[in-house]
């Protein structure tokens, strides 16, 4: 998924917010203060990453989850479900009583593995092209 294919952004925009947003989330490279990437195993293997910072979100402090990504093959085993307990650990190990994430409306599985975790759907953006 990206916000080009389910966000509805043109492609040449998409890849610039993408640079904007990699240089002040990432600088010289590496993430920014308060933000934590960790790898993803199984049996001792990178199958992905959970990448999550905490931050304020409307007035209040959360656990922001900017990326969950389990490579396809491994998809369907738990992990992701397991990397979303991990970032629902460490913002209680953070004092951190929320925990927030973006998911593209056309991701269905991402979505089902959120709701069934607890999450609600807060907003919903929503368009239509007319020719």
């Amino acid at each position: 998924m990206s916000i080009e294919q389910n966000g509805g952004m043109p492609g040449d925009l998409a890849r610039e917010k993408a640079r904007r947003d990699f240089e002040s989330l990432w600088p010289d490279g590496r993430p920014a203060v308060d933000h934590w990437v960790y790898a993803v195993e199984e049996a001792a293997m990178g199958v992905g990453y959970l990448w999550i910072a905490e931050r304020d979100n409307q007035g209040r402090r959360v656990i922001w989850i900017y990326h969950i990504e389990i490579d396809e093959q491994f998809r369907g085993r738990g992990l992701g479900r397991e990397a979303m307990r991990l970032a629902e650990q460490e913002a209680r190990a953070r004092g951190v009583a929320r925990v927030e994430l973006n998911v593209f409306g056309g991701n269905e599985v991402a979505r089902n593995l959120y709701r069934s975790l607890g999450y609600e759907e807060s907003a919903v953006w929503m368009g239509k092209d007319i020719e």
